[in-house]
């Protein structure tokens, strides 16, 4: 699919006005009536609309620049995130131009606005800890939704009545006025557009059919996932008006730093101080690991066989200890970076048996020092001539 910036002809940082702008231009343009219904010019106006109902919402188009059109769930005309703005080219042409050009594009007789209408979709910002991200999990969310009132059913109307049609529009929703040449269709002022008026509203909702409530929703984590991705609840967003269907629910998953590891996609890294006798000798230390799932807390280890001669800096790989795939039955490894410690109090017997070692160490223990100290004596013969 095209960029919808590059399909506006608009830069990515571009403000609102000009966002419109562009859209009117294009809009005037390739709409179809006024191009003898060629198919081009309606596939083109299609695209263009599409574009600016993603753009022209400011949550859908933080979703776009982030995740591209799988942020927008395939862009202008479905739900994306807190997408529910515009729902359909005639609301959008309607948002941008007018009522005045309503008639003139075809739209005369619409009765669009009054029936049943999709609930706006939500969001919501979870933040999960790397052991949850690790070995999935089930999270309680507490999410404000609008939801049917159950008082009125949803009608607005204090029980016992109902709305009645409204005298102004008939019912239809819009009515039409004549301005020169043309015959002009907009929403009625009575009704708002619904075609019907609530004379006794309810007390519970004052009229609008809904109220706002706290809903309890359990989410699964699936094991792997990552900073960033995005879960879907369908039909856990705000109740639909006049008996349209729910919107949906977006969870955003943000992982929370960790005090042990580091993520590199599929991989955990981590660095475990190694004691400078075993970093000489060799030996077995314990690492950190997440092989506890949700409920570890922290203490989980696994042995890792750390080789003679090991220096600061040296990763130690242990396969299939890393994070699972989300897509897949691979796991990652769990990487291992050593840090050798220097003791820094000694006895003076240590003292005594460090120097002796000291003195027994020769160029073959010390083969990068020994490296150095050659380089540095050339060097310096080199800047005094020998001298």
């Amino acid at each position: 699919m095209r960029d919808y910036y590059e399909i506006l002809g608009v830069e990515r940082g571009c403000d609102g006005a000009s966002l419109k702008s562009a859209f009117r231009k294009l809009a005037m343009e390739h709409h179809p009536d006024r191009n003898g219904g060629c198919e081009d010019a309606a596939a083109r106006f299609k695209e263009i609309n599409e574009a600016y109902s993603v753009l022209s919402d400011p949550q859908k188009r933080v979703a776009y620049d982030r995740f591209g059109h799988a942020g927008v769930n395939g862009g202008g005309g479905g739900a994306g995130p807190g997408g529910g703005q515009f729902h359909d080219v005639h609301d959008i042409f309607n948002e941008v131009f007018g009522d005045v050009f309503g008639d003139m594009f075809g739209q005369g007789g619409r009765a669009r606005r009054g029936g049943p209408a999709r609930g706006q979709d939500l969001r919501y910002d979870l933040e999960i800890t790397l052991e949850q991200a690790f070995a999935g999990a089930e999270v309680e969310i507490v999410v404000p939704a609008a939801m049917t009132c159950e008082t009125c059913e949803g009608t607005g109307a204090k029980p016992g009545t109902s709305p009645t049609v409204c005298g102004t529009c008939g019912g239809a929703g819009r009515i039409r006025a004549s301005q020169g040449f043309f015959s002009v269709e907009r929403s009625c002022p009575r009704c708002g557009g619904t075609g019907r008026l609530v004379l006794d509203p309810c007390v519970d909702c004052h009229g609008h059919g809904q109220v706002r409530k706290e809903r309890k929703l359990q989410v699964r984590i699936p094991a792997g996932v990552d900073d960033g991705a995005r879960i879907r609840l369908a039909g856990e967003g705000d109740a639909g008006a006049r008996g349209g269907p729910r919107g949906d629910l977006y969870i955003f998953i943000s992982v929370a730093p960790h005090d042990l590891f580091e993520r590199d996609g599929l991989d955990l890294l981590c660095t475990v101080p190694v004691p400078m006798a075993i970093a000489v000798l060799g030996g077995e230390i314990e690492a950190p690991c997440l092989m506890g799932g949700e409920n570890c807390d922290g203490n989980c280890k696994i042995p890792v066989q750390v080789p003679e001669g090991a220096q600061t800096g040296k990763t130690l790989r242990l396969k299939g200890r890393g994070m699972p795939s989300l897509r897949s039955r691979e796991r990652g490894d769990l990487v291992v970076e050593i840090f050798v410690e220097t003791p820094t109090k000694l006895s003076a017997r240590q003292k005594e048996l460090m120097a002796e070692f000291a003195e027994l160490c020769g160029e073959q223990q010390h083969p990068k020092s020994s490296t150095f100290i050659g380089k540095a004596k050339r060097f310096w013969e080199e800047v005094t001539g020998g001298c």
